[in-house]
């Protein structure tokens, strides 16, 4: 299917259909699945872009009506299908409208997330906890399109949902005041900017530790406030924790994806310190640390005093980010820049570590240059 497959919507009798996206009266219906409608084209091609293609089929047997049931038995049976296809799909819309945020393409995370909200409401109720999450998306994506005020209104809603739940976790209130220091940021507030994303990191270090990804992204959104405001030291040292942080993560990762090619007797003599169960990075992953060390390598290239060091950490760090995907070519040309520059260096640890990437680069038997 394409996004002008769309076919005429007969309107029943009674309440009228509604737009998949903004809700208004819908004259369209979806024509492979035939249980969404929208408006116009425009929303139409807006909500296929974003998550329809996706979703479309999983959608007709959530939206049509339920079987006859001969017993209460099976009805209950079929409730609890409807009930895990609805949680598949809010976890499916979430992580798809997340990755569109950190990719920076926030408009066409608004209707992912959208649909987040609306499942989650489906199957928590207008008031639960689950709905956070959609409603914390919702309002980054409308901060980064500039939209200030739809992202207030979010965050009215979820800090509401937040005050009144008396067990909610570290993450949630990490997330919370992350999406109000990107909003007080946006309204060029930075005292009350640094405010909040320090709370950011106090609530992730928390629930995930100082030196996690989940807290990362406390440092980065901080250090470019001092970076506004030409505070250039604190934000350099803010920018390397970030680094430090990806860097040893993926080191991690490949150290464990390395262990799983050894024998039970080699892994044993290996360094307790390497968790075997560190898990892959996902999507939503991948696409912040790309979006993250690409601006601070950006930094690091364009600022006036060169720091070589710190260029090359994070050079090698993409290089890591880009094997552990398996874009081994760019992995292979990221990883010889980042090898070329610590050659100068008078310190050659990172160069040993790096030709050791490049050597795990070229062993892939699908590697071409």
């Amino acid at each position: 299917m394409n996004a002008q497959q769309l076919v005429p919507l007969a309107l029943p009798r009674g309440r009228p259909l509604r737009c998949e996206l903004c809700g208004g009266p819908a004259q369209l219906r979806c024509g492979a699945c035939r249980v969404t409608c929208y408006c116009d084209v425009d929303h139409q091609k807006a909500d296929w872009v974003s998550i329809h293609e996706k979703i479309c089929q999983l959608l007709i047997p959530i939206r049509t009506s339920f079987p006859f049931f001969n017993s209460e038995k099976e009805r209950k049976h079929g409730m609890e299908q409807l009930l895990h296809r609805q949680k598949h799909l809010v976890d499916l819309t979430h992580k798809v409208a997340q990755k569109f945020v950190f990719e920076g393409k926030h408009e066409e995370a608004i209707p992912a997330a959208l649909h987040s909200l609306r499942f989650s409401i489906d199957t928590c109720g207008p008031d639960s906890m689950e709905l956070v999450p959609a409603y914390l998306i919702l309002a980054e994506a409308s901060t980064g399109l500039g939209h200030l005020t739809q992202a207030e209104e979010y965050l009215s809603q979820a800090q509401w949902i937040i005050l009144k739940t008396s067990d909610c976790s570290n993450g949630i209130q990490s997330k919370l005041h992350r999406n109000l220091g990107l909003l007080y940021a946006a309204k060029g507030n930075f005292e009350e900017s640094l405010y909040h994303l320090a709370t950011d990191i106090y609530f992730a270090s928390c629930a995930f530790g100082t030196h996690d990804i989940s807290t990362s992204g406390g440092y980065f959104h901080m250090a470019n406030v001092f970076f506004r405001q030409n505070k250039m030291d604190i934000a350099d040292s803010l920018y390397t924790e970030v680094t430090d942080i990806w860097h040893a993560h993926f080191s991690r990762l490949i150290q464990v994806q390395s262990q799983t090619l050894t024998s039970p007797a080699e892994i044993n003599i290996l360094s307790e310190e390497v968790e075997i169960s560190e898990e892959p990075l996902n999507e939503a992953q991948q696409a912040e640390a790309s979006q993250v060390l690409d601006a601070i390598l950006d930094i690091r290239e364009q600022a006036p005093e060169q720091q070589p060091a710190k260029t090359a950490s994070v050079i090698h760090a993409l290089a890591m980010l880009h094997y552990l995907i398996l874009d081994l070519p760019k992995a292979h040309d990221l990883g010889m820049k980042a090898f070329l520059i610590t050659k100068q260096l008078p310190n050659q640890d990172a160069s040993e570590a790096i030709h050791h990437l490049l050597k795990l680069i070229k062993s892939k038997p699908f590697y071409t240059k």
